[in-house]
């Protein structure tokens, strides 16, 4: 008896122990699986990225040759031209490089597909997804419905995306996995919560979602997820290069919002534009944006890894020194003066924030971004988007209004004298 109960125990030790082996075999079987999925998901956003940037460049063009017009197309050695100008390639060797992966993953060709390779010549290439040839197969298309997913989530009022706890460890922006079918439900995404779950399972296999310790496959239950991409990033053309997979979640600091400041340090900084020229410190703004400005009602200071400490919350004071109302804004005489700007968005957005209500203000602006350029600062008053007057609107609505219109927006501002 003693010995078969030695056998059993002995038995049911090397039966768990081989399970425990096979589990880990198919967690970093799927692991791989999804980082390969991940950097084919990531040449796709940098093409996306890179596409719109040569529209407003006027890189992508009409152009004709032989007395025949080739619509939306780019010259190989013009674009490599542009690429080392905007320090995108640091030589004409590594841009060929860079331009080949994009074609290599289908996202541009020739433009009669008669060469494979990216010459650097006075050749036609065009991107793909301008003539309606970029080929949706089933990665593609779980890809776009996981960015289409991640954006709505984003830009609506929720509180799906809260930082929780699981196995001691302490998750930013986390996703409850029942709570994120039922949102999925609410929204029209799926019918049922089988097939809901079904698409929370590819959505990790593809490396768009993860559990938050990488142990656990998607089921439908309290288990925590996070979305492993952060498709707003701008992204760097060099990185299609590197094949080296991050093995973290990217900060999903809005790269509509401001750029950082102290990275190595403690609190995360940004840089803002004032009226007065002098160069102001938000810390903690709002990790959101013009594309995610009605998103979580937290703000974030933090970090942009895991971390095993709870994140600062905060809630940073508005750049106003004083709130007015729209019938002072309009009072003949006031001390307020009009301007009018009109912003093209970038392959990032626009590179302002907006806050507040009846009237909004500007609460931060991208130095570097279309907004401060074309003459957008701090503690600026909305007062109209696209002829539309906005005086009454809070910034939720405002913010609507810039999402779901053109690319290039009219504001009207003012600004105290």
């Amino acid at each position: 008896m003693v010995l078969e109960g030695y056998l059993a125990t002995k038995t049911s030790r090397v039966s768990a122990s081989c399970l425990s082996r096979e589990m880990d075999g198919i967690g970093n079987t799927m692991q791989k699986k999804a980082a390969e999925l991940e950097r084919l998901a990531e040449v796709l956003v940098t093409g996306e990225q890179l596409r719109l940037r040569l529209h407003e460049a006027k890189v992508i063009k009409d152009r004709r040759h032989h007395l025949r017009t080739y619509p939306n197309c780019f010259v190989a050695k013009e674009l490599i031209d542009w690429l080392i100008e905007h320090k995108e390639a640091s030589d004409r060797d590594t841009a060929i490089k860079i331009m080949q992966k994009l074609l290599d993953q289908s996202i541009i060709h020739h433009v009669c597909d008669e060469h494979r390779e990216f010459k650097d010549l006075k050749l036609f290439y065009r991107f793909r997804k301008d003539d309606g040839t970029f080929p949706l197969d089933s990665e593609a298309k779980v890809f776009m419905r996981g960015q289409r997913i991640y954006e709505k989530l984003m830009n609506t009022e929720n509180n799906l995306l809260q930082t929780r706890e699981e196995e001691a460890g302490t998750y930013e922006r986390t996703l409850v996995a029942s709570e994120f079918i039922d949102w999925l439900l609410q929204e029209g995404e799926m019918a049922t919560r089988e097939e809901a779950e079904q698409l929370g399972r590819r959505l990790l296999e593809h490396g768009i979602i993860q559990h938050v310790t990488n142990k656990n496959h998607f089921v439908d239950g309290p288990l925590l997820y996070q979305f492993r991409m952060n498709f707003r990033r701008r992204r760097r053309l060099i990185e299609l290069l590197h094949e080296r997979a991050r093995s973290i979640p990217e900060s999903h600091d809005s790269p509509f919002c401001l750029r950082k400041q102290n990275s190595d340090g403690g609190n995360t900084s940004f840089l803002s534009v004032s009226p007065t020229k002098e160069i102001k410190v938000a810390v903690g703004v709002r990790r959101s944006s013009m594309s995610s400005s009605c998103g979580s009602s937290g703000y974030y200071s933090s970090s942009p890894t895991l971390s095993s400490s709870p994140p600062v919350l905060c809630n940073p004071k508005s750049v106003l020194k004083r709130q007015v109302s729209p019938e002072e804004l309009q009072t003949p005489g006031g001390p307020f003066l009009k301007k009018t700007f009109t912003i093209v968005g970038d392959a990032v957005g626009w590179g302002f924030v907006v806050r507040g209500s009846k009237p909004c203000h500007i609460q931060a602006v991208d130095p570097g971004g279309p907004a401060a350029a074309a003459g957008m600062k701090v503690c600026q008053f909305v007062v109209s988007v696209n002829g539309l007057n906005v005086l009454s609107q809070d910034y939720r609505a405002v913010s609507n209004l810039i999402l779901t219109g053109p690319r290039t927006i009219v504001m009207e501002v003012m600004e105290e004298v």
